[in-house]
């Protein structure tokens, strides 16, 4: 009998929904009732990783400490959990399959046909095992992406089906994510969508054992039995999830709803203490009750789609809710920055973010708001690239060095003040081939960053292959643009500072991966402190 329980999170009638966010949510009510857990993900798309898709297709995609592009779901298991997550804990289609595939090759099948049954939902279920093997938790999470009914979902769903029979009863369970709508005409809410769905399910060969309903309005006692009836679940086991003013809501009401209590019964766990969200509650009273706001811009290329800079938003919020303010976020579209407009367009921030980014779209828009915020002394944060914009714009208008560019943008410049990574320069392939993960960094003792961080050795996470040029090192730093942080092992600069600036840092590394609701970033808390003036 397996000492690990298993949850598996599926979803139906539209996409959406939030299973994320429910997964989350249980998981910190879970780990709050004394159990480790665990979240993972399982995406049904054939691309490996996502790491190469626009973030218009699929948001942000999030790097955790090993080095893994990820689904950006992985950024709030980790800001609700306050644990880091690992490769392990993002799967897709394309990885099972690659995996497959290689295995077949070596003659690990040797005279078998390869079929989807069993060798793809074998490989799936070896991948759901993995975290739970490993002894470090009580309890898996497994959301399983897309929507029931879905035909590139199928083979997950199969593999939840087998799951749940090889582990037995009170070992593993099936919460659904289904939508609840409202029909204004007929001022009714509708069971039907979900009456389909676990229909749709159940031909799958899974019943599922909790249904978790999205809704506008309250749903009552009548549709509860009408859905306990209709989806042959308990009428104990259907939750509200009703429509809340924030993601970080949603634990607190899912404790409303007994979600975990319902969970630990049908794993048959007893939890060794109630939880008590103290801490996660203290910051939501500041978020929802803040002494101040600060207007704040995110120039970026992405800016339509809110998931593009997912993490960035989230820290910001963090950062804010320790200080007690409200931040306003101005989102700014690279490609609408001129010389001649962005006194008009930035005029009224107290702060300004850079986004990280690839490739020349909107780089003269960016350059030209970093060198506003500079000559006029405006708090600046530059996140990768938008670091090495900054290095670029000093180059241009303090140095004089005219056309000084990134070999990214502009393989002959005449001043590669951003250049690409020596590992770099062979590296044909784009998939999980740039700098990733995890590095180190040293402070100097002197600087802003040691006075935020604290500590003289900190480690962040990378995902760049183009680096501040150290042959134009020491002509910045004689005129004013300071390297505070450098990579005790390769010497590349990974913090830049303007000493004589109000406040304006620029960093190689994504400090907003490592922000969470208990532990907002240090950089993003100091930069909204130094925005508001406080």
């Amino acid at each position: 009998m397996p000492n690990t329980k298993y949850i598996f999170v599926t979803g139906g009638v539209s996409s959406s929904l939030g299973k994320g966010i429910i997964a989350a949510s249980l998981a910190k009510l879970l780990q709050s009732s004394g159990f480790s857990v665990t979240i993972q993900k399982l995406d049904p798309y054939i691309n490996v990783d996502p790491g190469t898709l626009n973030p218009y297709e699929h948001g942000e995609c999030y790097v955790t400490n090993d080095g893994a592009e990820t689904d950006l779901d992985l950024g709030h298991y980790e800001r609700f959990l306050n644990i880091p997550t690992s490769q392990a804990n993002n799967v897709t289609t394309g990885r099972i399959y690659q995996t497959v595939i290689n295995k077949e090759r070596k003659g690990d099948y040797l005279g078998k046909t390869v079929q989807i049954i069993p060798h793809i939902t074998n490989e799936i279920k070896r991948r759901i095992k993995i975290l739970g093997q490993t002894g470090e938790y009580d309890i898996v999470i497994t959301e399983i992406g897309g929507t029931v009914g879905d035909i590139e979902s199928l083979p997950y769903i199969e593999a939840v089906r087998q799951l749940k029979w090889d582990l037995g009863k009170h070992n593993a369970i099936v919460i659904h994510l289904t939508l609840i709508p409202y029909l204004a005409a007929a001022k009714e809410l509708k069971t039907k969508p979900t009456q389909h769905s676990v229909k749709e399910l159940m031909q799958s060969g899974i019943s599922p054992d909790i249904l978790v309903c999205r809704t506008e309005h309250h749903i009552g006692d009548d549709i509860k039995r009408k859905l306990a009836l209709f989806c042959n679940v308990d009428k104990e086991s259907i939750i509200e999830s009703i429509d809340a003013d924030t993601i970080y809501d949603v634990p607190n009401l899912m404790l409303h709803e007994g979600l975990h209590e319902v969970v630990l019964n049908k794993l048959d766990l007893k939890a060794s203490k109630k939880p008590v969200l103290t801490r996660w509650n203290q910051f939501l009273h500041n978020y929802k009750n803040p002494e101040g706001t600060v207007e704040i811009g995110l120039v970026g290329k992405y800016i339509e789609l809110q998931d593009a800079y997912k993490s960035i938003l989230e820290a910001l919020d963090h950062a804010a809710a320790q200080n007690k303010l409200k931040v306003n976020i101005h989102p700014i579209h690279s490609e609408d920055l001129t010389e001649q407009n962005v006194s008009e367009k930035l005029k009224d921030l107290q702060g300004l973010v850079v986004a990280p980014g690839f490739g020349d779209r909107g780089i003269e828009g960016k350059i030209a708001a970093v060198q506003y915020v500079r000559e006029n002394n405006i708090p600046f944060l530059g996140i990768c690239l938008g670091m090495q914009m900054a290095v670029i714009e000093y180059a241009r208008n303090v140095l004089n060095l005219k056309n000084a560019n990134s070999t990214e943008m502009t393989r002959n410049t005449p001043h590669p003040v951003i250049d690409i990574m020596e590992d770099q320069k062979m590296v044909t392939e784009k998939g999980g081939t740039m700098r990733l993960g995890a590095w180190d960094c040293k402070l100097e003792k002197d600087s802003k960053a040691f006075e935020i961080y604290g500590k003289e050795l900190i480690s962040e996470r990378h995902r760049h292959r183009y680096e501040y040029n150290n042959d134009y090192l020491k002509k910045l730093t004689e005129a004013g643009l300071i390297p505070t942080g450098l990579n005790p092992k390769t010497g590349l600069v990974e913090i830049v500072e303007i000493p004589t600036h109000k406040w304006f840092i620029g960093v190689q590394y994504h400090p907003e991966y490592k922000s969470t609701v208990l532990n907002p970033h240090p950089l993003f808390a100091a930069f909204v402190l130094a925005c508001s003036g406080k």
